[in-house]
């Protein structure tokens, strides 16, 4: 199980690890290991989330999930396959505890006495400016 946050986990047998070719770091090895790691997940099929969590997943992650409706996530960052998987595994359960963790709601704030004051001084200021380079006066 991978713990997604509390009271969520995904089991692994949902998930799907496949190794490949990387273009990252390693030297010789690169065209002789397949260390690049690849995650996928079915969102829609997944047991261990509700209809709104899948919702949620699949407007937060849209441009993550294809048309099948698989999440992908790839690591090819170092050179070795197994910290490439777990690579995958951190950002698979951080993205999903992203886009299922809900907005914090907008506290409405005022404009401060002093701002106003100042951003109406900078207008005026701003305003005798621009008539001085006319070359007319207030009075014209």
């Amino acid at each position: 199980m991978i713990l997604i946050k509390e009271g969520l986990a995904i089991p692994e047998n949902e998930i799907i690890f496949t190794a490949s070719r990387s273009g990252g770091p390693g030297g010789q090895n690169v065209n002789k290991v397949s260390t690049k790691v690849m995650l996928a997940f079915d969102v829609a099929a997944s047991t261990a989330l509700s209809e709104e969590q899948k919702r949620q997943i699949a407007g937060k992650l849209a441009t993550r999930i294809n048309k099948e409706g698989i999440l992908q996530i790839v690591s090819q960052r170092t050179r070795s396959r197994e910290l490439n998987r777990a690579d995958t595994l951190v950002r698979f359960s951080e993205m999903l505890a992203r886009a299922l963790t809900p907005p914090t709601p907008r506290i409405k704030t005022r404009v401060p006495k002093a701002a106003k004051h100042e951003r109406i001084e900078q207008k005026k200021k701003r305003a005798l400016t621009k008539h001085a380079r006319s070359g007319k006066g207030w009075d014209s």
